[in-house]
């Protein structure tokens, strides 16, 4: 079997090597950067990869200015349409992060009788080896979390507690009250003290995927409730004084200069 391209190594779009892109967009491999995934044309990778659709991929074609967060939706909505909910099993066994991407957003839109569903459908592509997979995992199912971030709350806290960094990182990351390229959660930002069963148990996570993650949630929060993020702070590091709780502590509070 001939060896994929390798990823280029420029810093642009037009950077990327037309052979490493055809093969993206045949769906052949995974993307290795963010540059690559936001060059990767849609359309050309259904066409490629899921023939049965037909002409469904022009939809593609006509979407192309859009954000790539709802062009990854648009996509789902096409494969769940045309292909039905059982398309999970097809597109997680691809070796394209693109279309177990869209596996991500097929969860999201598809019918659950539960978030907690939802949840155990979405768990292997939270695990997912690829950087890309992992944040579609959270942004698609984000609408639901924060339609009922108390529910979710509940439901991601058995998470915390799991070996993967990356499934623990998905509880935390899912349910921050700003996120990025996502809704905010409004319940959150107005009181943030509901996160603390997911976040209690991460303070002092040895992972610095995890702690990334625990300080982003936190400085969402600070961004509207400093005092509290302050108050918790002074707890955690009087009770947690390891380095891994005074690094979370740290990235939670690089914001509050800004609302002081």
């Amino acid at each position: 079997m001939a060896k994929s391209p390798a990823a280029g190594q420029g810093r642009g779009v037009g950077d990327i090597d037309p052979i490493r892109l055809a093969h993206l967009n045949a769906g052949g491999g995974a993307t290795t950067t963010l540059t690559e995934s936001l060059a990767v044309d849609f359309a050309a990778v259904m066409r490629a990869t899921l023939p049965d659709l037909g002409e469904a991929a022009a939809v593609l074609d006509g979407a192309a200015t859009l954000g790539i967060t709802k062009r990854m939706a648009l996509a789902a909505g096409l494969i769940l349409e045309r292909l039905g909910p059982g398309a999970v099993e097809r597109l997680a066994e691809s070796p394209s992060d693109t279309l177990r991407g869209w596996a991500c957003f097929v969860i999201g839109q598809g019918a659950y009788d539960s978030l907690a569903q939802r949840l155990r459908a979405i768990r292997p592509f939270a695990d997912d080896g690829h950087f890309g997979v992992r944040e579609w995992s959270w942004l698609a199912l984000r609408p639901h979390i924060a339609a009922d971030p108390q529910a979710a709350i509940a439901a991601l806290v058995p998470w915390t507690a799991e070996p993967s960094d990356n499934v623990r990182r998905f509880a935390c990351e899912a349910t921050r009250p700003r996120g990025v390229w996502c809704a905010h959660i409004a319940a959150l930002k107005k009181a943030p003290e509901q996160g603390l069963p997911i976040l209690e148990p991460l303070r002092a996570d040895a992972a610095r995927y995890v702690q990334d993650s625990v300080g982003n949630w936190l400085n969402d929060a600070g961004k509207d409730q400093p005092a509290w993020l302050r108050a918790l702070c002074d707890r955690w590091r009087a009770e947690s004084p390891e380095a891994s709780t005074l690094r979370i502590c740290a990235r939670a509070s690089r914001s509050l200069d800004q609302t002081a």
